[in-house]
């Protein structure tokens, strides 16, 4: 049955007010998150290396632009949150930045230049093959009668093969490391790459693969000395008190951090109040790098809501391409959400896969099976004889190179 001319018109009306509303809403939303960029970066210390960094990405940046290079930002490791001014404790996470060293040897090689912002201490590409804490450096090596150090032969030609590409890189000014350690440290750093990799327009990429802090402790809350597990301090200093004048049980004992059996029960304990850190993604695209194409990570633990939470990124951050992975099976699938596309699963096959300690292979697949309706999982094999096994990060860069083309297109287009 056809559409009465009132229902015509009240459709046509509420979509309108529908369109209003939703635009009032996004204007609200961007109104604040720049007061909340405002407040952060004028309520917070900026990190002492910032003008240094800035000048040195300055000039990374300008060289390559003036030769019409793809640049990539890339994001590596975890950031650290503070408990002190002073520090001597903070929160941290597992990151040790294997996704963004990888990926970044991996972005070379494409031909792009590389600005890594990476946690210090770190993996830093190249370096990462020999600095893990199961591949020690010293163990590919060995005194010849000479006295000369010389590598293992075993290890010689993926040594050779890795120090060309290195030396490559660094010959071609190609590769710009840039350390941050604290989540206040990144979002310094990230603010002001991202504002200086404008003038490159679409062919501008940042690639965020650090695992970024969701809270802090804001200055005004933070201590400026170490906090202190007891009242010891106050004991020592006098304060007045004789010890004939001490009743067994009232206060703590002196705690020297080793001491198992204390004669006092210790009921101090230590409540972290912990603010959330003001969103800033979606500044990114709307004022930081606006022709830049941006690829965020999200990283989960239940395969049940990995792509959900996926796709809620993607829309509150209006990125070009969220990743999302999960923690026991990053290593071997991923999946790209982007808009108006269907879900993308990359996998390596399970005869070229790493093997991971801390990987489960069983799980891989579930997350998609969870998302998806008619998902087969893959079938299951050995490592065939001779086939190397195959780093995750070298499928998934050059399908971003081709996203980043088709954004490059598009916006040339325009």
């Amino acid at each position: 049955m056809p559409a009465s001319p009132t229902s015509s018109i009240f459709s046509k009306t509420s979509t309108r007010t529908m369109s209003i509303s939703s635009s009032r809403h996004d204007v609200h939303q961007d109104e604040t998150a720049e007061l909340a960029e405002r407040g952060y970066f004028n309520e917070n210390t900026a990190p002492a290396a910032l003008e240094r960094h800035t000048a040195l990405a300055r000039a990374f940046i300008n060289e390559h632009a003036a030769f019409g290079r793809r640049v990539v930002l890339v994001t590596s490791g975890g950031t650290t949150v503070p408990l002190e001014k002073q520090t001597v404790r903070f929160i941290d996470n597992f990151s040790a930045g294997t996704r963004g060293a990888t990926s970044a040897e991996y972005f070379l090689e494409a031909g792009y230049a590389v600005l890594f912002l990476h946690r210090q201490f770190s993996l830093l590409p190249y370096s990462r093959h020999y600095s893990h804490a199961t591949d020690c450096f010293l163990d590919f090596l060995h005194e010849a009668s000479d006295g000369n150090v010389v590598a293992n032969d075993q290890y010689r030609e993926k040594m050779v093969k890795v120090l060309r590409q290195y030396n490559s890189a660094k010959q071609q000014n190609l590769l710009l490391t840039l350390p941050f350690t604290t989540i206040n440290d990144y979002l310094f750093e990230l603010r002001v790459i991202a504002q200086l990799m404008r003038p490159l327009g679409p062919n501008g990429l940042l690639y965020l693969a650090a695992a970024v802090s969701d809270f802090f402790v804001p200055p005004e809350r933070m201590v400026e000395h170490k906090i202190q597990s007891t009242n010891a301090v106050e004991k020592q200093t006098g304060k007045g008190k004789d010890k004939s004048d001490h009743t067994p049980g009232q206060d703590e004992e002196a705690f020297d951090n080793f001491d198992s059996s204390p004669e006092v029960p210790r009921s101090k304990r230590l409540i972290v109040d912990l603010d959330p850190v003001p969103k800033f993604l979606k500044n990114l695209v709307d004022g930081w790098a606006p022709e830049g194409m941006i690829v965020s990570f999200k990283l989960e633990t239940d395969p049940e809501i990995l792509v959900h939470k996926a796709q809620y990124s993607l829309e509150r951050y209006q990125h070009h391409l969220v990743i999302g992975n999960l923690l026991s099976t990053r290593k071997w699938e991923v999946v790209f959400v982007t808009p108006q596309a269907k879900n993308e699963w990359v996998r390596v096959p399970r005869h070229r896969r790493k093997n991971a300690l801390d990987g489960i292979e069983d799980m891989v697949g579930i997350a998609a099976k969870s998302a998806e309706v008619g998902y087969k999982p893959l079938e299951m094999g050995d490592l065939a004889e001779g086939e190397p096994e195959l780093e995750i990060e070298s499928l998934i860069i050059p399908a971003v190179q081709a996203l980043h083309t088709s954004h490059i297109n598009k916006v040339e287009k325009i």
